[in-house]
């Protein structure tokens, strides 16, 4: 199982972080073991000091496939939530300071939260869906697929022309604006239209 992860596909958020609007999609991965098990607690890393939550709309693929033309990209995922890409800003700043990687501020262990998912059958309009993060019952992240950079189709195309994907594999299609920071005790509610896709304290 992979974990692609999409960067900058939000215009808002790439500016919030001082960021150029890319013209195509900006892909990183992270491994296997970034994934947060269900019912696993989430423990805040010893490694950072500012810890941010990047809520993200995760796609679930469900067919194995190489090259994949974009008309044909919608076969090839079966299920949506939503999640966390959790980052290492701190890190992450540095490294980008020195034009490194940024696997150290993205990649590591339970990095990568996701929730219950919906079968994209379910789903009226994939152009239009709305979803949410709240932190202590305040609403801090709104984004809305009509406003991605790259639709779902368009990511699945692309990164199947670089890396084979396959049954099981996840796909974060990017944060919109309102990153933030969390604190231990913070609790995070995702939520895609009015139905909360998980909950989670941070310890």
């Amino acid at each position: 199982m992979k974990i692609f992860c999409v960067g900058r596909n939000y215009a808002a958020h790439a500016s919030e972080l001082g960021n150029e609007i890319p013209d195509e999609p900006v892909i990183f991965m992270k491994p296997k073991s970034a994934l947060l098990q269900s019912h696993t607690p989430f423990y805040y890393p010893e490694f950072t000091n500012e810890l941010h939550y990047e809520c993200e709309l995760v796609l679930r693929v469900s067919k194995n496939g190489k090259y994949v033309q974009e008309k044909f990209a919608g076969k090839y995922y079966d299920a949506i939530t939503v999640g966390i890409d959790f980052t290492a800003r701190d890190i992450q700043n540095e490294l980008k300071a020195k034009g490194l990687p940024w696997e150290r501020a993205k990649a590591w262990d339970n990095s990568a939260v996701i929730g219950k998912w919906v079968p994209v059958t379910d789903i009226k309009n994939k152009k239009d869906i709305n979803f949410g993060l709240y932190k202590n019952k305040e609403l801090v992240q709104q984004g809305n697929t009509g406003n991605m950079l790259h639709s779902f189709d368009r990511i699945v195309s692309y990164i199947s022309n670089y890396f084979s994907i396959n049954i099981g594999d996840l796909i974060y299609t990017g944060t919109p604006a309102g990153v933030g920071e969390v604190v231990v005790g913070d609790i995070l509610e995702g939520f895609i239209e009015d139905d909360k896709m998980f909950e989670l304290e941070v310890k």
